[in-house]
Order: C-alpha cells, then structure tokens, then sequence
C-alpha cells in the first residue's frame, strides 16, 4: 500500500513538474518582454528632455546676446537639431556605431535595419536607440552657436553643423560607444554620458570657429584689452540653465540605456554636481570681483553638469559633489582667460564644455569608485583618461579648424560689418526677433 501510494505521489509530482516548467519559461518570457517596453518607454522618454535642452541652450544663447540677434540665434538652434536628424540618420549613426574599424563604423547608412537587427542594442528597439543618440549629436553641433554667435552667416552655420553632426562627432563616437579603440585600451576608456564624447566635441569645435571667425566688432579696443557686451536678457539665459539642468535628468539617467535600479544614483550623482558647480562658481566670482555674478553662476551650473557627465555613473556623491566644485571654480578663470586671449565667445560655450568636459573626465580616474586612483586602482584609469581627453582634443581641432578655415575660403563664414551693427535678426532673416517697442528698449 505505501509502494503503491509512493508511485502515485511521485506520478504526481512528475506531472506537475512538467506543467509547470513550461509555465515557469513562459513567466520568465512575460518578464523579459515587460523589461524591454519598460527599457524602451524609458530611453525614449529620456530622450525627449534631451532634446528639450534644445530649447535650453536657445534661451542661454539668446539671453546672453543682444535683442538684434534672438531670432537668428533661436533659428540655429532649430535647424541644428533639424538638420542634425537628417545628418545624423543618413551618415552620423553608421559611422558611430555601424560595424567596420576600431576608428570608424563603415556599415549601417541610412540607419539600415538589416545592419542593426533585433538585439544589435541590448532590448532597445533601433528607432529608439536613434532616437536617443540623435538628441545627443544635435547637442555637440548647437554648443558651437553660442561661441560664434551674433557674426556667423547663416548659411554657413548651416553647413558646418551639418558636417559635425554627420561627420566629427560621429568618428569620436566610435571610438568609445562603438566598440572602437579607447573602448579597447587594456583599461578601457569612462565617458559614461559623454563629457568628451559630446561637450568637449562641441567645445573644443567652438574653440576653433570663434578663431577662425573673429571677434564681435567692439569687443576689443585699441590695445586689445576685452569690452563687455551684455546680453539683453539674464532672466532668459537663466531660465535656459533651468531647462538644461532637467534636461541632464535624461541626459545623463538615460546614459543607463535601461529602466533599471542604476538610474536613481546617476540622477543624484548629476544632481549634487549642478549644484556644486553654481555655488562653487559664484562664491569664486564674487571673491574675484565683489559680485555675485548671475551669468556666471548659471554657467557654473553647466560646468557642474558637464564635469559630472564622464562618470555620474562611476563616482559617489562626494566624488560628484568634488568634480561639481571645481568645475564650478575652472570655468571662472577659464571663461576670463579665453576672454583676455583675443577668442571672443560670448556664451562661455567652450569653458563650459570644452575645458569643464575634459576635466570631467580627467578625474574620473581619480575618483571612480572601481579603479580610481584615489580608491586604489593605480594608475591605469587615469592614463586612459587622459589618452582619451588628448586624442579628442587633437582630432577635433584639426578636423573643425580645417572646417571652418574651408568655410571662410568658400561661401564666407562671417557677415558683413554693416549687417553685424546692424543684427542679424534683419539682415539674414528679413525681420526683428522683437516688436519695435521692445527692440528700443533693449538696443545694443
């Protein structure tokens, strides 16, 4: 009888295994399938406030410029981003992540689905991946308008970030987020969300147009020593900086690529830099000059962001708080020095993120939490580091000085002296950005 009861238990057992096996692999399928929607509603989302940013840095551009010129500053950032999908969607991507060289992708043009298959990104989709990383490409070609602003021919400006976004940016991309060769370093290459890979792209090109293009009429006088030009509108450029610090939620956030548990300490580690950065850039300016300088807070804030953007997802919130404060102090005396050096720009764009993304960068290999040199990890981190700060800097210099030294032999880089007294909001556009009583009220 216990023979009997003991073959019928374990018949019993046996079948319930075996429909429950089944059920088991079916529930791990559901699970899977709802991580990748969540990871792909996610992205995308995240993406959307990256390209809110847009906006963003049209209002800091603006406020930091003069009335005559807001339209023409809000049109190229529109057409950046714009002209930036189509670049980026028929060239940039292939380039930056189709399959080829440890330089560049060689495969992939028109985002070809057969090069990208189901799988090629992890569980996002190709449309959403896309969609993320075109965000992050019109971000690094509208970080040049702020440093030429208020000179540069439209056209032209039309041509070169259409280049950077379908060309320059792209190779660097590769380079790390490509699987190319500073991801192949025997310690490969943080550049978590880009402080390199996008703003110092941006930075170190607007570094090279304000060169190449000259400073504004009036900025320096006789013996070379720099004028102010205010911008008309400070509360403008300090609600852009709001913008682009919610925008960093999905900048940096997104970086993750996935709906997971690593997404809160990436958003507090952005969030304690920003701060860092404006109340470190103040309390710096106001000891320099005696005033507590609103422009220059806001870009404090931006350098903070920028610093953080290497390694928001490698250092602690003390690391983040570190990177935050001197970035937040390097960007008052880079933005003085660059002035005092004859490169008028007139946003602070290549302090911000030309020099506050490289020494972002810089000290992740000091402060990672997993091979920084200040927890142990030798130096190894830090050379990475520093190859990848240098062989950016290098490339993009040479190839966006070539740029735009072949821009200004061609169609002209520059606009006429009477249309730059004149602003261009008519002289290439046929319009004011404001109405006639505002444009008196804010004439300059």
């Amino acid at each position: 009888m216990q023979r009997r009861t003991a073959i019928v238990g374990g018949v019993a057992a046996a079948a319930v295994l075996v429909t429950a096996v089944p059920a088991l692999a079916q529930d791990a399928t559901t699970a899977e399938a709802v991580q990748a929607t969540l990871d792909n509603i996610w992205v995308l989302v995240a993406a959307v406030l990256v390209i809110f940013m847009q906006a963003g840095f049209a209002l800091v551009e603006a406020g930091l410029t003069r009335a005559k010129n807001v339209a023409n500053i809000m049109m190229k950032n529109l057409m950046d981003f714009s002209a930036g999908v189509l670049a980026f969607g028929a060239v940039g991507f292939a380039l930056a992540f189709g399959a080829g060289n440890d330089f560049v992708g060689t495969s992939g043009w028109f985002l070809d689905p057969g090069t990208f298959p189901e799988g090629y990104f992890g569980t996002l989709s190709l449309p959403t991946f896309f969609i993320f990383q075109v965000a992050f490409a019109a971000t690094a070609a509208t970080i040049v308008s702020g440093a030429m602003a208020e000179r540069t021919r439209f056209k032209s400006y039309f041509v070169y970030s259409f280049v950077i976004t379908a060309l320059i940016y792209p190779v660097v991309v590769h380079w790390l987020w490509g699987g190319g060769w500073l991801a192949n370093l025997a310690t490969p290459m943080i550049d978590f969300a880009g402080s390199t890979i996008v703003h110092s792209v941006g930075g170190w090109a607007a570094l090279m147009g304000a060169i190449v293009l000259g400073p504004r009429i009036g900025k320096y006088d006789a013996e070379g020593r720099p004028r102010a030009i205010p911008g008309h509108s400070i509360p403008f450029a300090i609600v852009g900086v709001f913008i682009l610090f919610i925008g960093w939620f999905g900048f940096n956030p997104g970086s993750e690529l996935a709906a997971d548990a690593a997404v809160p300490a990436i958003a507090l580690t952005t969030l304690v830099a920003g701060a860092a950065g404006g109340v470190f850039a103040t309390i710096t300016i106001w000891l320099r000059t005696g005033i507590p300088d609103v422009a220059m807070a806001g870009n404090g804030v931006l350098a903070g962001l920028v610093g953080i953007t290497a390694g928001t997802a490698d250092v602690s919130p003390w690391g983040a708080f570190v990177i935050g404060a001197l970035s937040g102090i390097v960007v008052v005396f880079s933005v003085i020095f660059i002035d005092r050096a004859g490169v008028d720009d007139p946003v602070g764009a290549i302090s911000v993120h030309g020099v506050c993304g490289a020494l972002g960068t810089i000290l992740v290999g000091f402060l990672a939490t997993e091979g920084g040199l200040l927890y142990g990890g030798g130096p190894a981190q830090l050379v990475s580091q520093l190859v990848g700060v240098v062989a950016v800097f290098v490339f993009v210099t040479v190839t966006a000085g070539a740029l735009f030294l072949g821009i200004k032999a061609t169609i002209g880089l520059r606009v006429p002296p009477e249309e730059e007294l004149d602003g261009l909001d008519v002289a290439e556009h046929g319009f004011p950005g404001y109405g006639p009583d505002v444009t008196a009220m804010t004439a300059g």
